[in-house]
This record gives structure tokens, sequence and C-alpha cells, in this order.
């Protein structure tokens, strides 16, 4: 039987999928098209046999669950792949924006070797703290504007596992912390992009001096949180030629920025920043500079940092820093905001996407299947694009409320009824089982199977 009676997709579909095929071998590139069509259309858990059960098939399941782990392809390859489909189309030129974050999947079991215990910084507080049993992932992110949807999503296309120190030491290896797997895949994002600038946003995690040292060395700008009692130096002074001794690297300490603060001399100015956190455009008051950051025994920083606080006092004050000293305060702070759109996309691919809900055990398919749901988080984001380009994204309006905007729950149905209007819905082969819908009432299973998480 003919991969065409198997499986009909979309032209859209094809067009774009095609350009991973060249990673794969025939036979896993077509057990690996099932699975991704089977997770788009699946709801609830993302095993592979609810991937295989919503495209009705359930023979020689073990040959889908060898994509994930035993069959060779190529994963850093397909994230290179992704991130050039997603720059082509949403950042053709200018300053990539990155988002980058760790995020806890939690998961139990004693197979699960990389598994490690964490603080849980969705049930924790300042006050209370929680841990949480599961693995931990570093996810780099495309922070680019979507056109019809009229506001910056958080695109993955790199995931890396990193495992707890625990099973480093059972298997005698050098623990790598969330900064080295932070380092590696920004300058990873660098060589596949040698001729744009990088903008990495991260947030008080990634404070860290040899993280943005070992960054700014490669001329990556990094923006980030600074505490409020960072120590802050001025620059070296002149060191006239000839001078004997080891030269200066910072000058005198600088008042700190919780001093100005609370300082009645600090000048104030007020910014409209666009886009703040989703609720449109927001009045803050800032007060900006450059300085030195250093700390005894770690290599000093020139940072230009962006003091922050609410007129109406809705929320506290904050410091943030940016590695470019020539980059405005107004830029630094739309940059910044950009990153709530990672916590976005975390708590989408969980929600519709099914993370934490994939039963892998084997280390290599531990290591793919996260990832993957990841990327296809990007992938979905891309097809819907194209519908809207060619005119086939439905933007749903419900009776009780007006949606300017569709979310990423509306490309995925909207990819989703693009397909089952193409495929149609598998029955039964059985003849007395075969029955025709009417029009009106596949029209409301279509729009209902659509929008099932």
């Amino acid at each position: 039987m003919k991969w065409s009676c198997l499986l009909s997709l979309p032209p859209l579909f094809v067009s774009l999928l095609n350009t991973f095929a060249p990673l794969f071998s025939g036979r896993v590139w077509r057990h690996a098209q099932v699975l991704l069509i089977g997770a788009l259309l699946a709801s609830g858990p993302r095993t592979v046999t609810s991937c295989l059960r919503i495209l009705g098939r359930e023979r020689r399941f073990v040959n889908y669950h060898r994509v994930l782990s035993r069959a060779r392809w190529q994963g850093r390859e397909a994230s290179r792949i992704l991130l050039g489909l997603l720059i082509n189309r949403f950042v053709p030129t200018g300053p990539i924006v990155l988002g980058l974050d760790d995020t806890i999947e939690r998961r139990r079991g004693k197979r699960i070797q990389a598994k490690g215990i964490y603080r849980d910084p969705v049930r924790s507080s300042h006050s209370h703290f929680v841990k949480a049993s599961g693995l931990r992932w570093v996810s780099l992110m495309l922070l680019a504007p979507v056109p019809w949807a009229a506001r910056t999503w958080a695109l993955p296309f790199l995931t890396c596992l990193a495992p707890s120190e625990r099973y480093q030491q059972k298997h005698r290896k050098r623990h790598k912390p969330v900064l080295d797997w932070a380092r590696q895949m920004v300058f990873q994002a660098q060589r596949w992009l040698p001729n744009r600038a990088l903008v990495v946003v991260g947030d008080s995690a990634f404070s860290a001096l040899e993280w943005l040292h070992a960054l700014m060395r490669q001329r990556i700008t990094v923006v980030t949180r600074l505490r409020l009692d960072a120590a802050l130096y001025e620059p070296a002074p002149f060191r006239p030629p000839s001078t004997n001794g080891r030269p200066r690297k910072k000058g005198k300490r600088l008042a700190t920025l919780r001093h100005l603060l609370h300082d009645r001399t600090t000048r104030w100015q007020r910014l409209l920043v666009p886009g703040w956190y989703g609720e449109g455009d927001r009045v803050i008051e800032i007060c900006s500079c450059t300085a030195v950051w250093d700390h005894t025994g770690l290599p000093p920083v020139p940072i230009r940092w962006v003091l922050i606080r609410d007129p109406l006092q809705r929320f506290g004050p904050q410091a943030l820093l940016c590695t470019d000293l020539t980059r405005s305060p107004l830029t630094i702070v739309s940059w910044f905001v950009r990153r709530w759109q990672v916590e976005v996309t975390l708590q989408e691919v969980r929600r519709t996407l099914g993370v934490e809900t994939q039963r892998q055990w084997t280390p290599q398919a531990i290591a793919r299947t996260t990832p993957c749901l990841l990327a296809l988080f990007s992938v979905v984001t891309l097809l819907a694009d194209r519908l809207v380009r060619r005119g086939s994204l439905p933007l749903p309006q419900d009776a009780w409320y007006h949606k300017a905007r569709p979310t990423f729950a509306d490309a995925l149905a909207a990819v989703r009824q693009q397909y089952w209007r193409h495929a149609g819905f598998l029955i039964s082969p059985r003849k007395q089982q075969v029955g025709k819908l009417p029009s009106a009432l596949r029209e409301r299973l279509t729009y209902a199977l659509c929008r099932a998480a």
C-alpha cells in the first residue's frame, strides 16, 4: 500500500514538513509524520498510543516507539532548520531577540534516571518553599512579533535536558549547571546566525557575572534583572602610558540602586512602554545610567542599568541591566517585557500540547519527546501563518464575547480543522458500520474536536 493511502496531508502541511524530511530515513520519516500529526490532533496525554489512536492506527505500534527511542535522526539539525523558517518569516531583518528560561517537567518513576528534586516555581513563593520531582529543561525561544496575532510570541526551537547533579555523580560525570547549558545553547544559535545581532533576554537566574562576561565577549547582548543591592562602580580611570603595576578594573564605588530608589534627589523620567505584559501601553518612571558591575573573584562587566518604579504603585520597584551600553532605556524595557511570553508558551504547551503527559522512560526517548512537543508550538504557528496568508484561518466569534486577537489555541484549532477538512474522519472499514454524516453535524463535530485540549 502506498504512503499516500496511509496518511493524507493537506498541501500546506506537506510543503512545510518536507523541509525536515532529509534528516530521516524513508521508513523513519513515514512513522515520524504519523506521530507529528497525531500529536497535533490528539487531546489529553500525548503518548504514542494516543497519537496513533486519533489517526486510527494501532498496528505495529513498536515501530512508532522506536522513532523516539532508537531511530537515528538529527535533532540539532532539525532545530537549525526550524530556526531558519521562523527567522525568514517573522524576523527577516533587525536584531534577533531570544528568550531563555528553564522549566521543570514533573515526572516520577524509577526508570527516569535524570530527574531531580527542584524548587517548584509555580507553587513556591518568597515565604513558602515547595519541592517538585522531575526533569529540568532549558529552552531557547525566538521572541518574534506574529502579525496576525498582533503581539509577540515566544517560539521554541532548541531545548536541552539538564540532568540533576545526583544523576551525574552516579554516572561519574561532571555536573553542568543550567548557566553552562544556556551559554552553549546561545553560542550554538550564534553559529547558526553568524551575520545577525543577537539579544538574549532572561530572568534573574541568568544574572551572573561569569555568564554575562562570556556572552559579552562574543558580542551578544544580554538583558536581565539586576539586584537592587548590586555593587556598582565607575569605570576604571585613565591609565597613563608606562605606568607600573596592574591596571585597575573599576573606579569609585557608586551608590546602590536601593539607595537611589529612596533618594529624593533622584531624577525620574516617565516612559510609555507599549505592550506591557499583555495589558497594553503602560506609563512607568525610570532612572538609568552606566556602571561597572563587579564582585570579588569574578570578571567585571560594564552595564547600563535601568531602575523602574510604577507611579500607581501596582508593582514593586525593579532593576534591569543590559550589556550594550548604547541602548536606550525604552529599548531595554521593551526587550525585557517580551520575556513574559516565554511563560505563556510554557503554559500553553502544558495545557494544549500535553507536556508532562508523555510516558516514555528510556533516556533517548525522554531527551527527544519534550523538545519535540515544544518545537511543535512553533510548527503550529508556522502552519497557522500559512493559513492566514491564504485566508483560511477562521477567527472564532462566540456569542458571549468578542475575540479581537487569536491565541495559540485558535491557531491549533485552525490547523486541526484544515487537516480534518482535507483528510476527513477515519471510521470503521466494515460496511455495516459505515454511514454518511450530515454536513451540519460534521461541521459541529469538527468545531468541537478542534478545540479539545
